[in-house]
């Protein structure tokens, strides 16, 4: 064996609770290490000495470097002690503090056993149970669709239809949104995603000037709240935008500081060198490199007050259902800590989502967010689907070693996404071959966590890179779309093993698989290649893309129930 390999780490994603006698136990070993058995040997840490249970546990992830046994405890003593036992070539080793050792005394274990000394509820990383079987869509407000057509229009210098530039604007609306909830709901959506709302010069909206009033192009306050009960009333939640990492330099705070210097009360809600703002040399921390965005102080307790205390505004007053956060990992760890009590007093169920691009265990340990925006899985669909740089092993490793990085609590309640307002559409970089984007779609709706579909996906919208991402909802019923695929695959999320179960990723040859696990398995089947492939499977075919004949065509996708 490879003993280097092997890994445990306690108070971790491979040691934590999920309950208030249930935890979860991860090992790493080598992906070629051959091991008769993977035990558990655990107990309590007052009788260790004396009394040991083992439990095998079993091989669930490999992601071609290293295999991850798993067991799922439950304790009757939650003062929880343990090492590990491997068999190779009928040998036992064990693994404990101390590393591999060929003999373990257990009357010494309270030196050098691993252990969870015990399960306080309040470090049990809560679960967002709608989150399992949420179907999100992402509207770029600005691009959706208009609704009000008495508003002052002045402003807008798109039409409706045209390429985007950075400074443009089209005139969508929320009145627009509640338009179209009906059509949301049609297409199996439970849950939106809005991008800012917020009072703000730009059309994007993330340099906001004023968080408790809702922009003049989109509406005011009571349009939005008539949204939020509108969407309500169809089993629909709604997301909003917290860019809390900086503001507007329009904002009144940034003013003040500007007209006043150091005499200003706000002047440590930003990070400024010197002694006064220089908006032309930019001497004061900004989103990027724009001067527009200060950044805000958000280790000052002022500056965290003012914040939190507009996030439970919209909470209290308007019931929204959750809060995205914008450039997340550039804010303090101590003020998401802060916003997490905060948002939760007020609205325990109400989802936590951080813009973390990479990966972000520090956040996921249950006193900061729910989950990230997905980006890493978007990326390896890309390098499946799109650039032909996975084989169906490789993709199923990378998916492997992309779900260790988090506790399985975490990692239901992800926002698995193909693109957004930040990126290139998945379908124009696929060069708009739509079996590709159905594929990858099959895969998002099956994984953990929450699938998070672009407006005008369903029909099919082309665009590049920030601004050409962000065209305008083509509302044409007669032009292409595969809004009966969205729909299937939404009603697939409502399954019972998609809802509550485990997860797999394997492959049968050629094929990419995904299993979801309860009491029976959903299974996934995926042909990337450009030619067809045989299936060999048995079981109820719920939904199939491009097979026929007992072959997977080229980018087809197929969805059994299988019993166990």
């Amino acid at each position: 064996m490879v003993e280097q390999a092997i890994l445990h780490l306690q108070d971790s994603q491979y040691c934590y609770a999920t309950g208030g006698n249930a935890v979860e136990i991860m090992l790493r070993t080598g992906a070629r290490d051959a091991f008769e058995a993977v035990e558990l040997i655990y107990g309590s840490k007052y009788d260790y000495y004396l009394v040991q249970r083992r439990v095998a546990m079993n091989k669930r992830f490999s992601d071609g470097l290293y295999d991850y046994y798993t067991v799922s405890l439950t304790l009757s003593d939650v003062r929880l002690i343990y090492i590990f036992a491997l068999k190779e070539n009928g040998k036992t080793y064990y693994f404990s503090e101390d590393g591999l050792t060929e003999k373990y005394d257990f009357a010494f274990a309270y030196y050098n056993a691993f252990q969870f000394p015990y399960i306080n509820a309040a470090d049990v990383m809560q679960d967002v149970k709608w989150m399992h079987s949420a179907v999100f869509y992402e509207i770029f407000v600005e691009r959706f669709c208009r609704g009000d057509f008495v508003k002052d229009d002045a402003y807008i210098d798109l039409k409706w239809g045209e390429i985007p530039t950075p400074k443009s604007f089209a005139g969508g609306d929320l009145a627009g949104i509640v338009d179209k909830l009906d059509y949301l709901k049609d297409l199996g959506v439970s849950a939106l995603y809005l991008t800012p709302i917020f009072q703000s010069v730009s059309n994007h909206k993330y340099d906001i000037s004023d968080y408790y009033t809702v922009d003049k192009q989109f509406g005011d306050n009571r349009t939005f709240k008539r949204l939020v009960e509108e969407a309500h009333a169809r089993g629909i939640r709604v997301v909003l935008d917290a860019v809390f990492n900086h503001c507007s330099e329009h904002s009144e705070q940034f003013r003040d500081v500007v007209k006043n210097g150091k005499k200003s009360p706000y002047f440590d809600w930003f990070i400024i060198r010197g002694d006064a703002i220089d908006t032309e040399a930019g001497n004061y921390e900004c989103f990027g490199a724009c001067k527009y965005m200060p950044k805000f102080n958000t280790s000052n307790s002022d500056v965290q007050k003012f914040l939190l205390d507009v996030a439970t505004h919209w909470i209290e007053k308007y019931d929204i259902d959750g809060w995205r956060l914008d450039v997340s990992d550039e804010v303090s760890h101590d003020f998401w800590r802060a916003f997490r009590k905060s948002v939760k007093a007020a609205k325990p169920d109400c989802v936590i989502l951080g813009e973390n691009w990479h990966d972000s265990a520090p956040f996921l340990r249950g006193d900061q967010f729910d989950g990230i925006m997905n980006y890493a899985l978007t990326k390896a669909c890309l390098d499946y689907f799109v650039n032909g740089a996975f084989t169906a092993t490789d993709f199923a490793n990378k998916l492997s070693a992309l779900y260790v990085r988090n506790n399985k609590t975490a990692n239901g309640m992800m926002l698995n996404l193909l693109d957004s307002h930040d990126t290139h559409r998945f379908y124009t970089l696929a060069d708009k071959n739509a079996d590709k984007l159905a594929c990858a779609l099959a895969v998002v709706f099956m994984h953990t966590g929450a699938p998070c579909v672009y407006y005008g996906t369903e029909v099919l919208t082309e665009g590049g890179y920030d601004p050409d991402c962000r065209r305008t909802m083509d509302w044409d019923d007669g032009r292409e779309n595969i809004r009966p695929l969205l729909r299937a695959l939404a009603d697939l999320r409502r399954s019972p093993e998609i809802e509550d179960g485990a997860i797999a990723f394997g492959t049968q040859g050629e094929l990419f698989i995904l299993d979801r696990i309860r009491d029976g398995v959903l299974r996934l089947y995926v042909n990337a290649t450009d030619k067809a492939v045989a299936v060999r499977d048995e079981g109820e075919t719920l939904l199939a893309h491009n097979y026929r004949n007992g072959k997977l065509g080229s980018n087809g996708f197929l969805v059994v129930r299988r019993t166990l």
